[in-house]
């Protein structure tokens, strides 16, 4: 647990292996980003690398993220890599901290209550059939394409309705991916490296200018008109701060849309692929899901009130996201403490990785075999108290776990009830870092269940 800083000697963390001068670590995390992280764990529970010249304490232990995330979050401040994404989000409570983030959680809140969570699932309902009727027999599709279209899809009919909003939808559609691709590369580059003309930084601006310039021109047009909309954007505009009788200015509104956006989509649609990539490698696996899918939902569509009686899905769903989880949080001591008898100064950097510990042998069995039943109730080896943090935890654990769990199962089922994805023969599927670690390709076919 951290604690104040005592009057004793100090202690500092252990230097990872490999440190250049002047660059740091930063040629093992650009070659192997992936591996050296899951590697830090054998060197302590909290270790030291640098960034270039920029040092941060990575914690390997699940009582220390926990300790930074909950225990003691006060003591700590958003970070670096949240600092860095401030131009493409804006004061969103994706990056914000302390009052203002309290204040903006406890306005978007009601927008993800359960009932609401009930109305985006027929969205998603509707979104997952027209892609799974969209495939042909034997013709292949990429699952990475499918799965982020239908993700984006699902978001973007959420956010807006109506045709006043077919332009924002189509502008999602066109630059989110652009900045997603971006979005690690930008976090962890140096910020005089921002205004270079090359192509990465052109494209990464030029789309998150469009993006915030027709959300805007959304938030004028719903402001002038006088319709009656349910949906997320509405929500947002006319929620009330019961504690301070405050509301959102259209920035802020505009700030935390594209905050859901993007927290709706890399997550949803990543995990989406990876579960029907590892279904693939497991047909036993796909077998158990399919006879439960047929069982709860037959060859009907699927209905928001089927999710809740499909807990195998979901154990597979949670086992996909334990595999592969994002890559990289940050943290920043906000003043002198001590954690795990290790000296943190004021203004430190630590930073944590749900991937490496999901992956940790000593708090997984087995942690690299996809093993949904790892997750069945009573199951011995399976994840304890704090140890499995795929979407954070404490003040900024992700407000819309539900939206995205929903989002999930709804795909799931809706694929399964129709078609068998069989993997494209000779492709090997390999991980490329990003945020959260994304399928290098992953083409499969469709195969009629009926």
């Amino acid at each position: 647990m951290a604690r104040a800083e005592p009057s004793g000697p100090v202690v500092h963390a252990p230097v990872a292996p490999g440190r250049l001068p002047l660059l740091g670590h930063a040629l093992p995390l650009w070659r192997q980003p992936i591996a050296f992280l899951e590697s830090l764990r054998e060197h302590g529970e909290i270790v030291r690398l640098d960034i270039g010249t920029w040092p941060v304490h990575v914690l390997t232990s699940p009582e220390h993220v926990h300790a930074v995330l909950v225990q003691q979050a006060p003591q700590f401040g958003r970070g670096r890599i949240f600092d860095r994404l401030r131009p493409m989000f804006g004061n969103g409570i994706v990056t914000t901290d302390g009052e203002f983030h309290r204040k903006q959680r406890r306005m978007i809140q009601p927008a993800f209550h359960r009932n609401h969570i009930t109305e985006y699932a027929e969205v998603m309902c509707r979104t997952a059939e027209e892609m799974s009727t969209s495939w042909t027999a034997g013709r292949e599709i990429s699952m990475v394409t499918e799965a982020r279209r239908y993700a984006l899809s699902s978001v973007a009919e959420m956010i807006f309705s109506g045709d006043l909003s077919r332009p924002a939808i189509a502008e999602v559609h066109r630059s989110l991916p652009i900045v997603l691709e971006g979005m690690l590369l930008r976090a962890v580059m140096p910020k005089s490296l921002d205004r270079l003309p090359i192509p990465l930084n052109r494209r990464f601006d030029a789309a998150a200018a469009r993006l915030r310039r027709i959300i805007d021109q959304v938030i004028a047009q719903y402001g002038a008109e006088e319709v009656e909309r349910h949906d997320l954007l509405s929500l947002l505009l006319s929620s009330v701060d019961a504690e301070t009788g405050s509301t959102m200015d259209p920035e802020q509104v505009r700030d935390e849309v594209i905050a859901i956006m993007f927290a709706g989509t890399e997550t949803s649609a990543t995990t989406l692929a990876w579960i029907f990539h590892e279904l693939g490698r497991h047909p036993e696996v796909e077998e158990r899901l399919h006879a439960e899918v047929d069982a709860v939902v037959g060859t009907r569509p699927v209905r928001p009130a089927d999710l809740s009686r499909l807990p195998y899905a979901n154990r597979v769903f949670q086992e996909a996201l334990r595999l592969h989880s994002p890559l990289l949080f940050t943290r920043q001591a906000l003043k002198p403490l001590t954690l795990g008898g290790v000296s943190i100064p004021a203004g430190a950097e630590l930073a944590y990785s749900p991937y490496a510990l999901h992956r940790d042998p000593a708090l997984f069995r087995d942690p690299t075999v996809f093993d949904p039943d790892r997750w069945a109730q009573g199951a011995s080896g399976g994840p304890r108290d704090h140890r499995y943090i795929p979407f954070g935890a404490g003040q900024h654990k992700c407000i819309g776990d539900s939206f995205a769990v929903a989002e999930i199962l709804t795909a799931v089922a809706s694929v399964a009830s129709q078609w068998q994805l069989v993997p494209a023969p000779g492709v090997t599927v390999r991980e490329l870092p990003a945020g959260m670690p994304q399928p290098s390709e992953l083409p499969m076919i469709p195969v009629s269940r009926h």
